[in-house]
């Protein structure tokens, strides 16, 4: 079990850029999320260090759109991290959203075999779902496989490619970036109640990873 070790910050979003620049610097493989705030981190870390060639990217979640689809979590790094790159990763993993979702899940099953997760960047929903594992989706279910697909449970409601909590839990380090006041409620029932099924996000808890996550003050609720 791994008890979270939060931080509240003016400037979260640059903590986890620098934490990002660390693990490209090092070579890792490192699994990105989507969401605006995110973004933000990706931008400031393109600024703090615009050559990454050791790196490998890989996605947590993806939305079955085009690559070029503003919904697409591929598209949000892209343009906020890989076209700003003066060097690019070594390697980029995205996950194929414009695939049927059961092949794309499939194809990245298969890349991600005896693959190691060095450092996982995550978003928290504000009914605490992480990457694309809802509250009584049927993808929060999955335990003999890494990767999965199925229904969304918010906006956009487009079917989702996603690792499973197993792929999750694998990962070295877990580290959380949440802002704004409309987390506050999700912040509270994932990293300080009891962790529950309920919450999907509180279940990254169960591993043994470093859990840390970083915080504004209006999502840290003060």
């Amino acid at each position: 079990m791994s008890e979270p070790e939060l931080h509240v910050e003016d400037h979260p979003t640059l903590s986890v850029a620098r934490l990002l620049v660390a693990s490209a610097l090092e070579g890792e493989s490192i699994v990105l999320t989507g969401g605006a705030t995110v973004g933000e981190a990706y931008e400031e870390a393109a600024r703090l260090e615009p050559l990454w060639p050791e790196a490998s990217l890989w996605w947590s979640d993806e939305r079955c759109v085009p690559p070029d689809d503003e919904r697409s979590n591929y598209a949000l790094v892209k343009r906020t991290l890989l076209d700003t790159l003066a060097l690019k990763p070594a390697e980029v993993h995205r996950m194929r959203g414009e695939l049927p979702p059961p092949e794309a899940a499939d194809l990245y099953e298969r890349e991600l075999e005896r693959v190691t997760l060095d450092f996982l960047l995550l978003a928290l929903g504000p009914d605490g779902h992480v990457a694309s594992l809802f509250p009584g989706s049927p993808q929060l279910a999955v335990r003999d496989r890494l990767v999965t697909s199925g229904p969304a449970g918010l906006e956009p409601f487009v079917d989702r490619v996603t690792l499973t909590l197993p792929a999750l839990l694998s990962a070295h380090v877990v580290v959380f970036l949440v802002t704004g006041a409309h987390k506050a409620e999700a912040v509270r029932r994932a990293f300080r109640e009891p962790i529950s099924d309920d919450v999907p996000a509180s279940l990254l808890r169960t591993g043994d990873a470093p859990l840390i996550v970083y915080l504004d003050r209006a999502a840290a609720g003060s």
